[in-house]
């Protein structure tokens, strides 16, 4: 059964929680893109209330400074540096006929915070990205930004992402899965597996977790004598990994945001090789700050087409509210979709904001538009 969102009360301005943290290892870079946020948002329009997830899951107030919110040198912040207390926890309502939030201290009465009208959850990976909080947020019924459940979880698994985007017609790449069962009942068995896959279509591999973002845990593997070290990186971060072949071409990124007439992408950019890195793994991306070319030197045909395939992804797995979707044009000229990102990084140097500025959507409009956009839609099934 679905319910239109309650107005907001005329003599005050919408509440935004800002969700993030959490337990993903890509903790430190949901930190930076609440603060990208919490630093954009217009304070006029809307009330705003911060609230981290520490690295053990505790839900935490914490202090709205997006200066401490940064990457310092090479060193990640966390939603323990920017809490006070080592035992005080925030409690989100569970009833849906109420959106009054809880903070609660051991020994002490506890004490309401106010209704939040919308959620903004800017968790990455597990445990937030994946349909979790997604599904916990549709029980309280609270609007949030972005993918709803199924297109949270199907956009987190990149196993069932490229199943969905082949049973769609999208382009995708040669890949070979590796469940956890399998590796853990018969691993002879699984190598073997991935070595007939890259006697197929070659070396390198890339080994990767199925279900993490930021390019944590993937390996580029030459040949058979670095599986095994890559196979346990990657079930570091996941017990499920993904394999895939090398795709020689070009690295393209497409945004798409939910307009009110429908979802629209942006301007393409790429992501050029680097030079001191063998892809664009986490520390090329945050660390040492790899910039990407926007907009995409393309021609106008592909940039219509990697659109057009961006907005297909979008609508194929039910996305809602925004998505970052990532191509190779390989050496033949065509488009093979690589993934997609349901909450895409938004930190100062994140290509999903930088596609848009150069769309003509600017930092605080973007912001703005994802929250309007949760702000209109039903809760319930929809």
């Amino acid at each position: 059964m679905s319910s239109e969102n309650s107005p907001q009360s005329p003599d005050r301005k919408p509440r935004v929680a800002v969700v993030f943290g959490g337990r993903s290892s890509e903790h430190a870079i949901s930190v930076v893109t609440a603060g990208a946020v919490l630093r954009a948002i217009d304070r006029s329009k809307y009330d705003v209330l911060p609230i981290g997830i520490t690295t053990d899951g505790r839900w935490v107030l914490t202090a709205d400074d997006p200066e401490r919110m940064t990457i310092a040198g090479r060193t990640l912040p966390s939603v323990e540096q920017l809490t006070d207390s080592a035992e005080g926890g925030v409690v989100l309502p569970v009833d849906p006929a109420s959106r009054e939030v809880v903070y609660t201290e051991p020994g002490a009465v506890p004490k309401a915070l106010g209704e939040v009208d919308v959620v903004f959850p800017v968790l990455h990976g597990p445990y937030g990205e994946d349909g979790t909080l997604q599904g916990m947020l549709d029980l309280a019924g609270l609007p949030y930004v972005g993918a709803g459940v199924l297109a949270s979880a199907v956009g987190q698994d990149k196993e069932y992402m490229k199943r969905v985007f082949i049973s769609y017609g999208l382009p995708v790449g040669p890949y070979e899965v590796i469940r956890p069962r399998e590796w853990d009942t018969d691993p002879a068995a699984a190598r073997e597996k991935i070595v007939a896959f890259a006697g197929e279509h070659g070396w390198p591999l890339f080994v990767k977790p199925a279900r993490a973002g930021s390019s944590m845990g993937i390996t580029k593997v030459d040949d058979v004598s670095g599986l095994d070290e890559a196979i346990a990186e990657a079930r570091r971060h996941d017990p499920k990994i993904l394999v895939e072949s090398l795709l020689r071409g070009r690295e393209i990124e497409c945004g798409v945001l939910e307009f009110e007439d429908g979802p629209r992408a942006s301007v393409p950019a790429e992501i050029p090789p680097v030079s001191a890195h063998d892809f664009y793994d986490f520390e090329a991306k945050y660390i040492d700050s790899a910039s990407g070319i926007v907009p995409a030197p393309l021609s106008e045909d592909d940039t219509r087409r990697v659109q057009e395939l961006a907005v297909q992804a979008f609508e194929a797995v039910s996305c809602e509210g925004l998505v970052r979707a990532d191509f190779f044009l390989t050496e033949d000229g065509e488009f093979v979709i690589n993934e997609i990102n349901t909450m895409p990084g938004f930190t100062p140097i994140s290509m999903y904001p930088r596609m848009w500025q150069e769309t003509g959507v600017e930092y605080p409009e973007l912001v703005d538009r994802l929250v309007q956009a949760a702000l209109r839609r039903p809760t319930g099934l929809r």
